[in-house]
């Protein structure tokens, strides 16, 4: 190859990658985000009704 068509690359790869690694991140972002915010809600919720937590209503039995 010569080294213009490598320059080339080295230089266009970044430039169209970025906006898809960019909306890839923020996507994740709001996931991460909505979920945090439903757990959030899920314990305010069960605090408030006076539920026990998931781990506390179950039995240590296994199931076969």
């Amino acid at each position: 190859m010569q080294w213009e068509f490598i320059v080339a690359l080295v230089i266009a790869i970044p430039i169209i990658l970025f906006p898809a690694a960019f909306v890839w991140y923020l996507d994740i972002g709001g996931v991460y985000a909505a979920v945090k915010q439903a757990l959030k809600r899920r314990a305010t919720a069960e605090r408030e009704i006076g539920v026990q937590p998931e781990a506390d209503q179950h039995s240590l039995t296994t199931v076969r």
